[in-house]
């Protein structure tokens, strides 16, 4: 199994202004090899692939047409833009209507360069540096040791609003799967609360992009105020960035852990399949990007998976609406936080209710619904 690891550098200035100009260079190949494709088929109408451009890059470097030191990285910077075509053909393909038709890139825009192989241009030398092929030894934060066991296959030097980052991305052996559990649980995540489990827990939503919305207004009225094109805007545009990163990885942290603490617990985990697109596109856009099911639905499943737990996604029609306890349909308005069952009495949270609703579609005999479990994501060791 694939894992990434990354770690903050701190170059020195002269490393940095390498760094910059190394992916800059970069951006100039990757537009440059899109601008070849586009005209040879507006032109002549021939497709080219990924060999036909590499098959010309040693002649372009011996003429000193591209700047990046290392030839496995240009090569790298041609499968992306092959890789860009490739995810275009396959929109058409499927019928989208809008495949999107790659563009060219900004430099403001284009971040990131990768050594696709380990030992070309890259290797970490006995005092925990880095060396990277036209930056030389780069210092890290090792926050955490990379595992023995891991293989490092690539690096990638990546910068986020002003500040340089590198990735690994290491081969790792499968994990041992956790002791089986017979607990099972079904969770119905929402606004008020992040998330109730059928077994009444509830987990608080912590709101991260709500509570740095004070910090991002000022930091967008310094922006608004700086003359276009200038250096003081950029530092302007960093700041605004660094809160939006600041957020996304409070976000992150958030739902890794939680769902390391649901696997820990739970052998089977029963989840909403929601459409979350179309849910970002109601008024309630913000707080549902705020809380991010989709992100939390996606680490919950690789998590199973690595744990040998079994994740099971379902339908949620009606699961708000009937209830858990006699199966009766009970209407509720979105205000509405308390579900009461006239048939059966039962009287409790409405997202508890949902959630017990969740459960018994996979465990239990349910009411005729088993059919609507769309349950593909079953993660077995």
């Amino acid at each position: 199994m694939r894992r990434t690891y990354k770690y903050r550098a701190y170059p020195t200035p002269a490393q940095s202004e390498a760094l910059h100009g190394q992916v800059n260079e970069a951006c100039r190949l990757y537009n440059a090899a899109l601008d070849e494709r586009r005209s040879a088929w507006r032109m002549h109408g021939v497709s080219l692939g990924y060999y036909d451009q590499a098959k010309q890059l040693k002649e372009i470097r011996s003429a000193g047409d591209v700047g990046v030191a290392n030839f496995s990285a240009c090569q790298d910077v041609l499968r992306r833009v092959d890789k860009t075509f490739a995810a275009f053909f396959r929109r058409v393909t499927a019928g989208d209507k809008q495949p999107g038709y790659p563009r060219f890139r900004s430099r403001l825009r284009y971040d990131s360069l990768t050594w696709p192989s380990w030992g070309d241009g890259c290797a970490l030398g006995s005092t925990g540096r880095l060396y990277l092929q036209g930056v030389g030894d780069l210092k890290l934060k090792w926050h955490r040791p990379l595992p023995v066991e891991a293989t490092i296959k690539t690096v990638t030097a990546k910068r986020e609003a002003g500040r340089w980052f590198v990735c690994f991305s290491v081969e790792m052996p499968e994990p041992e799967p956790l002791p089986v559990s017979d607990l099972t649980v079904g969770i119905d995540v929402g606004l008020t609360t992040f998330a109730v489990l059928s077994d009444g827990r509830e987990i608080a939503n912590e709101r991260h992009f709500r509570l740095a919305e004070r910090r991002l207004r000022r930091a967008q009225r310094k922006l608004a105020r700086r003359k276009k094109r200038s250096r003081r805007r950029l530092k302007a545009r960093q700041e605004i960035a660094r809160v939006h990163i600041h957020v996304a990885n409070k976000r992150r942290d958030f739902h890794h852990k939680t769902a390391h603490v649901l696997v820990q617990e739970y052998g089977l985990i029963a989840v909403e399949d929601l459409k979350v697109k179309g849910l970002a596109g109601s008024m309630l856009a913000k707080s549902v990007h705020d809380a991010g099911w989709g992100q939390f639905i996606s680490i919950l499943s690789t998590k199973a998976e690595e744990a040998g737990r079994t994740l099971v996604r379902v339908n949620p029609a009606g699961t708000t609406q009937r209830c858990s306890g006699c199966g009766e349909h009970v209407p509720k308005a979105l205000g509405e936080r308390v579900h009461d069952c006239p048939g059966c009495g039962l009287v409790l949270g409405r997202d508890l209710n949902a959630a017990l609703n969740i459960l018994h579609l996979v465990t239990g005999p349910g009411w005729g619904l088993q059919a609507q479990t769309v349950g593909v994501a079953r993660a077995v060791a």
